[in-house]
């Protein structure tokens, strides 16, 4: 069956999600979650892109990308998950597919579902209960909002500027937005589960 032709815009903005093949770990040690940020990093430097948040799990993950150019989004997906892959069949002697599938995108298209969408991606260790705060995990955008963490792949996000004026205030803003509860998140997670 042919694959769905993907709808993407210039200068638009995507939650872009993928999953090891069978739910199995794309991500075994700390080298891995390193090698996958420098894959970004050099792609980064061979495209234009701006990567406001991510979230790298064990076995999944979720990148908040504004692409330049529309027709440059795929080279750059394929050519991070190629690489990847090659490092982890490598590494682990590991033959057959690392995906679960093609990548997933969805496209975000209003201002309030953008800090939304950063808010659930970087609550994703919460969900898992890996940690009990986000701040403990360190695969993910989240310190670099909220403690001024350096991370070289993240471009600061045009919203997160909006939250308050001074530096402390957006930290301090942007922490307890992300911390407050939200009813529907079950249920978000069931949605974008179906989509992995």
């Amino acid at each position: 069956m042919p694959r769905v032709k993907r709808d993407i815009l210039d200068d638009g903005i995507y939650h872009i999600l993928n999953r090891g093949h069978n739910k199995d770990n794309l991500f075994k040690s700390a080298d891995d979650f390193n090698t996958f940020k420098i894959i970004i990093k050099r792609y980064g430097e061979k495209f234009y892109f701006n990567l406001y948040h991510y979230c790298l799990m064990p076995n999944h993950f979720h990148l908040l990308i504004k692409v330049g150019r529309a027709k440059e989004l795929p080279v750059i997906m394929k050519g991070i998950c190629q690489s990847y892959a090659h490092h982890y069949k490598k590494s682990y002697n590991h033959s057959g597919y690392l995906f679960q599938n093609r990548y997933k995108t969805i496209h975000i298209d209003r201002d309030s579902y953008l800090l939304e969408c950063a808010r659930y991606i970087e609550r994703n260790p919460l969900r898992a209960n890996l940690v009990s705060d986000p701040s403990e995990y360190i695969w993910s955008s989240y310190n670099y909002y909220v403690k001024g963490v350096d991370d070289d792949i993240v471009t600061t996000s045009p919203l997160y500027e909006t939250l308050a004026e001074t530096p402390k205030e957006r930290k301090e803003a942007y922490t307890r937005y992300v911390l407050e509860p939200r009813p529907y998140e079950q249920l978000l997670d069931e949605k974008i589960a179906s989509l992995r």
